[in-house]
């Protein structure tokens, strides 16, 4: 809240709050304790006057009584620089309230449920918000002891914790869990601090019910135990991925994959685990799509690099996962149909991979020279460098290695890249 809307919110309150420069002439005002602006001035004037009538009427904060209404008046010195001086003030009505106590005149009007308590359990105040958590009227809690809201389990915990804020004398921070008045168990978050209430100390508490929210951390773990189980188990390769491409999570079949320790894993950039092919460049503009909100999943394929600096290729699954505000924070990616394990080798050029697929179709090397209208002996040139390049020494060992690693799909026909943008293209 910034001092606009700060000042906004005193404005429906029995609150006056003035800034007067060095001179105790008011330069701002405002508030809801007076009805016209002519009054909210006379009441500053009888506070200059009770003061001395001059000078800065006093630090802290003391009582006033201005014609026939009580308040708790607390007027500061502000210094704005070297050569501006000033004050600022707020006074809030007390009189004629059966309480007495300028933090009821707050706490009447705030959505968060505040009470005010004696040592021995009995409420002396609270607000509506409070009242309605038990499903009652503030009529019906005031002068009532806890006991005849609360069990005795809860009773016995919240008196001793009404025992140690006294015996502190300090505020505390904590949450509970309380019983709704629906049978239901709920939770609520906040502070308890000893205040002065007439004669008596008593112990004051404001809290906001967290419930609702408490339920949906719950329902988030739940699930994101569940999510962890079935990384853990299914057997499937999957990372979790931050936008900026760093491992968050891994499942121990990644680990496996790439023969390295989770610890060594987690918090890499995944462009370390991939290889330098035509691929990758891919990958990188899906992943743009994706951590930009234009992508929600996509496909395709990447050639990952393991612990011993040898190569396999793999078909990658990649999903987002959005906050509510839309953003994506994370990416989960999944390997599937991975290819052989094998030692780095230089990146096939697109006509090679073309040759493998019409190899696979069963088509002679005449037959591949005239699709592709290359010269025959061209073509024996590729397939006899393809031969070295992948290890294999006859066509049919030379179609085989081109499926185990992952070159081409195997789930089409006629054969084609396994990097393929279309069913009909063949790289």
């Amino acid at each position: 809240m910034n001092e606009s809307d700060f000042k906004t919110l005193l404005a429906s309150l029995p609150v006056s709050w003035w800034e007067a420069d060095g001179g105790l002439r008011v330069v701002d005002s405002g508030g809801g304790a007076f009805d016209d602006e002519s009054t909210a001035r006379r009441f500053l004037e009888t506070l200059c006057a009770d003061r001395g009538g001059s000078g800065s009427p006093g630090t802290g904060a003391y009582q006033a009584c201005f014609e026939g209404r009580t308040f708790d008046v607390n007027w500061s010195a502000r210094h704005d620089g070297p050569d501006r001086h000033g004050s600022r003030g707020v006074a809030v009505e007390v009189a004629g309230r059966p309480d007495g106590s300028p933090y009821a005149a707050f706490a009447d009007l705030t959505p968060a449920a505040a009470f005010v308590r004696d040592a021995t359990g009995r409420y002396v105040w609270a607000n509506h918000a409070y009242a309605h958590l038990y499903g009652t009227t503030r009529e019906a809690v005031i002068g009532r002891h806890l006991a005849d809201l609360d069990g005795p389990d809860d009773v016995t915990r919240f008196l001793a914790l009404d025992q140690e804020v006294l015996t502190l004398g300090r505020s505390v921070r904590h949450t509970l869990t309380y019983r709704r008045s629906d049978g239901s168990c709920g939770h609520a978050a906040g502070y308890r601090f000893p205040v002065r209430w007439g004669t008596g100390r008593c112990v004051a508490g404001i809290y906001v019910d967290i419930t609702d929210y408490t339920q949906v951390l719950d329902q988030r773990r739940r699930v994101e135990d569940d999510l962890r189980a079935l990384r853990d188990h299914s057997g499937l390769p999957c990372v979790r991925l931050s936008p900026d491409g760093r491992v968050g999570e891994a499942s121990t079949a990644v680990v496996e994959l790439l023969g390295v320790r989770l610890s060594e894993l987690i918090g890499l950039p995944v462009d370390t685990l991939l290889a330098k092919t035509p691929e990758r460049g891919a990958l990188h503009r899906i992943w743009d799509d994706l951590v930009g909100g234009r992508r929600r999943s996509a496909r395709t394929s990447a050639v990952l690099v393991d612990g011993d600096n040898w190569q396999r290729r793999a078909r990658v699954h990649l999903s987002t996962v959005c906050r509510t505000s839309g953003r994506v924070s994370s990416v989960w990616a999944v390997l599937t149909h991975l290819g052989l394990r094998h030692e780095a080798q230089p990146p096939l050029t697109a006509t090679q991979v073309r040759i493998l697929a019409l190899l696979a179709a069963g088509r002679s090397n005449a037959d591949i020279a005239g699709t592709l209208h290359l010269s025959r002996q061209t073509v024996d040139y590729h397939l006899s460098r393809l031969r070295d390049l992948l290890g294999a020494a006859t066509r049919p060992a030379l179609v085989a290695r081109a499926y185990v690693l992952g070159i081409l799909s195997p789930q089409a026909w006629p054969p084609r890249s396994a990097t393929a943008a279309h069913p009909l293209s063949p790289v």
